[in-house]
């Protein structure tokens, strides 16, 4: 992909400036939905599945996801680059300013504020465990359950409240 300008940020919104490619890479990310049918089905806000063909296809060419070949019998399956690994504090930033900004609640709003109250120490935390998921890193040291068992837990635990 050429970029239109020289421009850092117009580069990066003619890649991500797209609501699909967002919420695409939020549910690869902490969804860990990896295959087209996971990411159809999976989706709350009900992407039609030729957005989500050539979201994937885009995404793939920007670098920021790899497909894996589907072998006879096997779906293909997506896995997050170094690139795409690395837009999960942009994408935890849009999640902070709609917590700001706009209404909701629920198990993914909580989860939300969760990840902002970790800070971002706790985000280098998850960007390591996709690289062990993604890209087959070698796990690092844990005390515990990981950051996304720590993550999936403070959402299902808020998910009574208002």
């Amino acid at each position: 992909m050429e970029p239109r300008s020289e421009s850092p940020i117009s580069a990066a919104v003619e890649v991500l400036g797209d609501r699909w490619v967002l919420l695409v890479l939020r549910d690869v990310m902490f969804g860990d939905r990896r295959h087209f049918r996971a990411l159809l089905t999976g989706s709350a806000e009900g992407i039609a599945s030729n957005i989500l063909a050539d979201r994937l296809v885009r995404l793939v060419d920007a670098g920021l996801l790899a497909r894996g070949t589907a072998v006879r019998g096997q779906r293909a399956r997506y896995s997050l680059t170094e690139a795409g690994i690395r837009t999960l504090p942009i994408v935890c930033a849009l999640g902070d300013w709609g917590l700001d900004w706009r209404p909701g609640g629920g198990e993914l709003h909580h989860r939300q504020r969760f990840l902002r109250e970790q800070g971002p120490a706790f985000a280098e935390e998850l960007m390591d465990e996709l690289r062990v998921r993604h890209l087959g890193a070698p796990p690092g040291p844990h005390d515990g359950p990981g950051p996304f068992a720590r993550l999936d837990a403070a959402g299902r635990q808020h998910t009574d409240l208002p």
